[in-house]
């Protein structure tokens, strides 16, 4: 049985699409999963990591008054950074997340173990929330894990 990293490899080299990464709350470990399969080089293009709101505008083309109205951690600004990251950085698909990691920075609307997921593709971009109830370091690893497992998912699905 292969590893979740081993399926992407696969699936990515097999349709031939490139993969790219701009993280937030997972702070570069998406990118850490994904560069420690063999011959990711192969695919991964490589990632941005902006962690605050002026890199995601600065660097990556967030919109300024999206975050103003949606904040950071929001479907409309994580796909935003999925879908910018895919331009930026040159690639078929983009994964991006935006959360909550822990132990603060929530609110009452948004709190602890929250995170949103974007991906983009040619065929479009969508984002999932999801919601983590372990400590800062479990819900940064799960999420990651997530984001990748979502990838999986959508890779199988397209067509060659």
């Amino acid at each position: 049985m292969r590893s979740l990293g081993q399926d992407i490899r696969y699936l990515l080299n097999q349709k031939g699409l490139t993969l790219g990464v701009v993280e937030s709350a997972t702070g570069g470990l998406i990118s850490h999963l994904v560069t420690d399969e063999l011959g990711s080089s192969d695919y991964y293009k490589g990632s941005i990591t902006a962690y605050s709101n002026q890199t995601k505008i600065k660097l990556v083309g967030v919109s300024e008054d999206t975050i103003r109205k949606y904040g950071a951690v929001s479907p409309q600004v994580v796909e935003q950074m999925a879908e910018s990251g895919r331009k930026v950085l040159d690639v078929d698909i983009c994964l991006a997340d935006s959360g909550i990691a822990g132990p603060g920075g929530a609110t009452q609307v948004k709190p602890v173990g929250i995170f949103y997921i974007g991906l983009s593709h040619r065929t479009g971009t969508f984002s999932r929330k999801h919601y983590f109830r372990g400590n800062r370091q479990q819900n940064k690893r799960e999420a990651a894990k997530t984001a990748l497992a979502w990838l999986r998912e959508y890779l199988l699905g397209l067509e060659k």
